[in-house]
C-alpha cells in the first residue's frame, strides 16, 4: 500500500524519459514503493 507522503528518493537514478526530458526514479524509503519526478532534480 502506498502511503502517499512526499518524501525523499532512496536510491536516486537519474533517467532519460523518451521525449528527452531529464527525471529522477527511486523507491519510498518507508513502504518501498515506486517514486518518480520529473526534472533534474537538483
Amino acid at each position: 500500500m502506498k502511503c502517499k507522503t512526499k518524501r525523499e528518493i532512496k536510491d536516486p537514478v537519474q533517467i532519460t524519459m523518451k521525449n528527452g526530458r531529464p527525471a529522477t526514479e527511486g523507491k519510498c524509503p518507508e513502504c518501498g514503493t515506486k517514486l518518480f519526478k520529473i526534472g533534474s532534480g537538483k
